[in-house]
């Protein structure tokens, strides 16, 4: 009897001990979700922007082989890589107006939709002609100057239009 009132005195002590209550916070599933969107999106971003090509933005010369002088074309960033496109070159009554988008698909490569019109007195005595559609502006020399492609006008001659940069 003299050992056991000891022994529950002791496992009276240790049963009413109180044991801290350990918390856990419990974290936002959302809150996890939103900090590896961001790093993505920065990832995502930095990727995107190794892919762009050269900047067109800006305004550049503008040429015809049939219209002496030069004009001037604007191209404003509308995207990456791509820009609303405007311009024209006068010579008297003669004239080349380009109005569309554009579109850097390759370093050498420029991807037009859009009009584009002319009237220069020495096709079919200066009637106009207008051309609307996609159309590719090319370049070998870099990006320095981009050609018209498909540059066989309404008339049937050749045209030979340029961006200079």
């Amino acid at each position: 009897m003299k050992n056991f009132f000891p022994i529950l005195i002791l496992l009276s002590v240790v049963s009413c001990k109180k044991t801290e209550e350990t918390i856990v916070s419990k974290v936002d599933s959302s809150k996890i979700i939103d900090s590896i969107n961001v790093a993505r999106t920065k990832i995502n971003d930095s990727i995107l922007n190794s892919r762009s090509f050269k900047n067109l933005e800006g305004t550049h010369r503008l040429t015809h082989d049939q219209l002496s002088g030069s004009g001037k074309i604007t191209f404003k960033k509308v995207g990456q890589d791509e820009y609303q496109v405007s311009g024209k070159q006068t010579n008297g009554k003669d004239f080349l107006s380009i109005d569309g988008t554009a579109r850097m698909t390759s370093s050498k490569n420029l991807k037009f939709d859009g009009n584009i019109r002319q009237s220069i007195s020495e096709y079919d005595n200066g009637k106009l002609d207008q051309r609307s559609g996609k159309r590719n502006f090319s370049t070998k020399d870099g990006g320095k100057t981009f050609k018209l492609h498909e540059s066989v006008n309404n008339a049937g001659f050749a045209d030979d239009i340029k961006i200079k940069l």
